[in-house]
This record gives structure tokens, C-alpha cells and sequence, in this order.
């Protein structure tokens, strides 16, 4: 039995929303206010900005219907940030604003980056004796965490992107005449799950449905072979429907598409592969028309074509960190892990935060046809129970009716800091 711990809760998200990242705060509320041994539960607005200022909210103050409403409202409610906490004085800042009001319970929705920051702050409190439980939740799209067989915001944004290439594909077919390139880029820098997830717009009878070509991080991109796999399409299609990652590589292992810019993690900025797709086609086949559609932010905002699947799992997650903690565990990010069944099931596990941080689950390379622009039936049974059900997200005038926090202010205890 662990020693039992009183004091408040602190909740953050970090990094790129998702569609389901809020579901995750909702199960984080619902089930801290079970426990007698949570006092208050706070937020802190823009992640470790949040904490670095002292922008904490009062969460236990929000209306049930409000944290209900969490789970069909996109974006990340708390708001967000990609800010690396950069100095020692920084994680000392951390600890001290921790101390001043008592939090003794911190979870923190985010993916590689933002899970090895909750590992150096729980090392900081530790080193210092400061009792401190922390506890990852798993998020990102890119579904490239180590250690879990899928992240929540996975199953919804390939959900999105398949019914997207569906929608696209009937447009093509109406207007090619084995004349038309349609280049469709999604994100996913390091690893091509959510290019692949595309392969699900697929009817199961019908091989020659779009996607036709899928461009993934994990094979090499030769300039040479996508001509010759586009003819081969036109010569059989009235058009050639390409899905290419963003993160798209050469033989050389460079981005076909980094920008000189990078952020605040030191990572290349990234956008352009479709662009640098249109103009091989462009260059190399005379008469040919090629397109392109950049799904960007709205493939992680899609609430709309959000999988039940991935709500539940991702509210799931939340819960799951709480009753980590309160059982003593810290030091450790929530997985979720699927049953040996034939059925699909999930249960919730734990792993070390010190193995997730900064590493990289890349899509497994017998997933991929030999071919090396198509999946295999072994990522479709992986990736199709993930998408099943709809996110029920309630409607007012004709538009989705999502929900605000109210966001009451916790009162500041300590001096300004300068970042």
C-alpha cells in the first residue's frame, strides 16, 4: 500500500491538439473528484507557460455539462504550447510555483517532447524531496509513441483522412479523364502512420479504389519510380489519387521538403512535399494536370469524423492517470494496450516516462506492400478497429455546439518570471 498523499492536482496539455485531447481532460476531472485525497483541481493554461506564470484555472469549478461537453469540442481547452523549458532555472521555477500551491498530482497530455519535460520535472522534485506524482497521458496524432500499441487522436485522424480520400476520390473520378494527379498531403513527420491510415478508404473488394499511391517516411522516396507508378495508374484510371507524408525522405535521408526554419525543439519545419510531388509530375509528364490539397490543421481539428473508439480511449487515459497516482504510481505515462482476442479489446498499462521521451514508434515495415506505396492486410486489422463508431457532437443552428471553459482564475502566490 503506498503512502497516501493529500494535496491539489494540476492538469496541462502540451504540443499539437488532437480531436479527442479534451476527452482526456474530462476523464483527468471525473475521476480526481472521486478521490478524498485531491483538495483542488487546477489547470494550467499553455502547458509548462502555464506553470512558468502562475495561469492556473480552477477545474473543479466547471459545470458538469461543460466537462461533458469536453468530449466533442477539438482543440486543446486549457490551451497549448511548444515551449521547451530551456535552463535550470526554469524546472527550479517549476518546482517553486508547485510548492506555492500545494500540487502534489501533475498530469500532462502530450507526446515525446512534452512527456520527457514531466521526467525532468519529477527527477527536480525528487532530487529536492518534494512529494510529487507525475503521470504522462498519451497524445498525438502522429501515433509514434513508443510503447503503446496506439495514441489517443490516432483512430480520428485517419478516420477523418480515409472518409476525406473517399470524398476526393468520387471528385476525381467525376472530373479525369486519365489526365488528373491529385496530391493530397498529412502530417506526420518521422513516421508514416497517419499517410498509411489513408489505405482505409479502400473498399475491401475493390484494389484499385484510391489511395493508389501512399509516400511514407519509412521508404525512400526515388523521384524515378513515382513517375513510373503515376503512368501506371493513368493507364488504368481516369485519375491518380497520391497521399504523401510530410516527413517524406530521399535515399540520403533528407527531407524532400524541410524548410531552413526550425522550432523551438530544434525540428525542421515541414510543409511542401505535395509541392514538390505537383512539379515532378509538372516536369515529367506533358498534359498532365496535378493538384494538391494540404489537409494541415484540419485533419487533427476534424471533431466531426472523430472515432468514438478514440473518445472513449482517450477519456480512458485520463481516468486511467488518476487512479495511477492515487495508487502511488509516478514516473510513468499511461499505454494502452490491446487484447489477445479476435475481438477487439483494450486495457490500459503504464511505462516509464525515461523510455518514451524523444523516442520514435516507426510503422512496421512488413506493414507495407512490397510494392512500397500500398499496406498490407496487417496494418488494416490494426488500424481499423480504431476507427470504428462516431463521436455523437451535438449541433445548434445548423454548426457543432462546442463548449468554453469558464476558466477561473486561481490567484497568483509568487513574483512575476522572465522567460
Amino acid at each position: 500500500m503506498s503512502e497516501e498523499l493529500v494535496g491539489n492536482v494540476l492538469v496541462g496539455q502540451s504540443g499539437g491538439p488532437t480531436a479527442v485531447i479534451n476527452a482526456s481532460l474530462a476523464g483527468v476531472i471525473a475521476e480526481a473528484l472521486n478521490h478524498a485525497e485531491i483538495e483542488e483541481i487546477y489547470g494550467t493554461l499553455n502547458g509548462v507557460l502555464g506553470i512558468l506564470q502562475e495561469d492556473f484555472i480552477d477545474l473543479a469549478a466547471e459545470s458538469q455539462q461543460t466537462i461533458r461537453g469536453l468530449k466533442f469540442t477539438p482543440g486543446a481547452a486549457l490551451g497549448t504550447c511548444r515551449y521547451k523549458l530551456k535552463k535550470q532555472a526554469d524546472y527550479e521555477r517549476v518546482l517553486e510555483v508547485f510548492k506555492a500551491h500545494n500540487i502534489r498530482f501533475f498530469f500532462y497530455a502530450g507526446g515525446n517532447d512534452s512527456q520527457d519535460t514531466a521526467d525532468k520535472i519529477s527527477k527536480l522534485a525528487q532530487e529536492q524531496g518534494y512529494n510529487l506524482r507525475v503521470i504522462g497521458i498519451p497524445k498525438t496524432i502522429d501515433n509514434d509513441l513508443p510503447t503503446i500499441d496506439h495514441c489517443p487522436g490516432y483512430g480520428s485522424v485517419i478516420k477523418y483522412i480515409a472518409t476525406t480520400i473517399r470524398e476526393i476520390a468520387c471528385d476525381n473520378e467525376a472530373m479525369g479523364q486519365h489526365d488528373l494527379v491529385q496530391i493530397v498531403e498529412v502530417m506526420g513527420r518521422n513516421a508514416g502512420w497517419i499517410a498509411a491510415g489513408a489505405a482505409l478508404a479502400k473498399r475491401k473488394d475493390c484494389p484499385h479504389d484510391a489511395p493508389h499511391i501512399i509516400l511514407l517516411p519509412e521508404v525512400a522516396f526515388a523521384a524515378e519510380k513515382f513517375i513510373a507508378d503515376v503512368q501506371r495508374v493513368l493507364k488504368r484510371e481516369k485519375s491518380c489519387l497520391v497521399v504523401v507524408g510530410e516527413g517524406l525522405i530521399d535515399a540520403d535521408g533528407n527531407y524532400v521538403s524541410a524548410a531552413e526554419a526550425t522550432d523551438s525543439f530544434g525540428h525542421a519545419q515541414l510543409g511542401g512535399a505535395a509541392d514538390y510531388l505537383q512539379g515532378l509530375v509538372e516536369q515529367n509528364l506533358p498534359g498532365i494536370k496535378a493538384r494538391t490539397v494540404k489537409l494541415g490543421m484540419a485533419q487533427r481539428a476534424a471533431v466531426h469524423a472523430a472515432s468514438k473508439t478514440d473518445t472513449d480511449e482517450a477519456y480512458l487515459a485520463g481516468q486511467a492517470a488518476v487512479k495511477a497516482a492515487i495508487a502511488g504510481e509516478t514516473d510513468v505515462m499511461i499505454t494502452l494496450l490491446r487484447g489477445d482476442h479476435d475481438h477487439y479489446t483494450v486495457e490500459t498499462g503504464l511505462a516509464p516516462l525515461s523510455e518514451i521521451a524523444n523516442g520514435v514508434k516507426k510503422l512496421p515495415r512488413e506493414w507495407i506492400s512490397e510494392d512500397g506505396i500500398s499496406m498490407n492486410q496487417q496494418f488494416l486489422r490494426y488500424a481499423l478497429p480504431l476507427i470504428q463508431g462516431e463521436t455523437v457532437v451535438p449541433y445548434d443552428n445548423g454548426l457543432p455546439a462546442f463548449v468554453k471553459l469558464d476558466k477561473n482564475r486561481i490567484e497568483k502566490r509568487l513574483g512575476g518570471y522572465a522567460l
